[in-house]
């Protein structure tokens, strides 16, 4: 039980290491939640400080999903504890204790969680967003539509119903962080993706 607590608690430390914050910092680039859209993530960055800056906040959020969920399954921790130190990492993110509880929207995170459990099941939600990102052009529905069907892809593809229910609570966390944008979208103001801004919200 002990491991199990352990995994969890770093899961949510690990998610909780606002990726934006810390690049642009380095970078010596203003902190990207005091302009833009204040949201700590890749999109927001790429549009205020460019593609590099952009490419390491993303594969930063992406590794702090994978990392405490793999390392769970390689530990051969039960299945709860996996789904909860998926869940942990994801809220970390969105909730990170480093950084004032004022976190990101969590599309790179929830796609390293996913690709922790099964490389199969983070794939279909990267070419959930594209696909729809193709036909749209607005990278928050894109989001919204790939995490909508990911327990549907989890129900076909992971070997345990807890999964199912522990991305479920995920999807519900990051529709709820992007209640902003979907009043957007629903007013027609959303910001569609352009050729030079090509990323993921958040």
């Amino acid at each position: 039980m002990l491991t199990n607590a352990l995994l969890i608690a770093g899961g949510y430390l690990l998610g909780s290491v606002a990726c934006a914050v810390v690049v642009c910092r380095v970078l010596g680039v203003p902190d990207p939640r005091a302009d833009g859209s204040g949201n700590p993530g890749a999109t927001n960055v790429l549009r205020l400080h460019g593609r590099l800056a952009a490419a390491l906040t993303l594969g930063g959020d992406i590794l702090k999903g994978v990392i405490p969920v793999l390392l769970a399954r390689l530990l051969e921790a039960p299945h709860w504890a996996v789904a909860a130190t998926g869940v942990a990492a994801f809220a970390g993110h969105l909730f990170p204790v480093y950084f004032g509880f004022r976190g990101g929207k969590g599309v790179a995170t929830l796609a390293g969680v996913l690709l922790g459990l099964n490389w199969l099941l983070g794939a279909t939600f990267v070419g959930t967003w594209l696909v729809t990102a193709a036909l749209f052009r607005y990278s928050s529905l894109s989001a919204l539509t790939a995490a909508t069907l990911t327990p549907v892809y989890a129900w076909l593809l992971l070997p345990d119903r807890i999964f199912v229910f522990a991305l479920t609570a995920i999807a519900a966390m990051l529709i709820w962080r992007h209640r902003s944008n979907i009043r957007s979208l629903i007013d027609g103001t959303e910001e569609k993706i352009t050729l030079d801004s090509r990323s993921v919200s958040g």
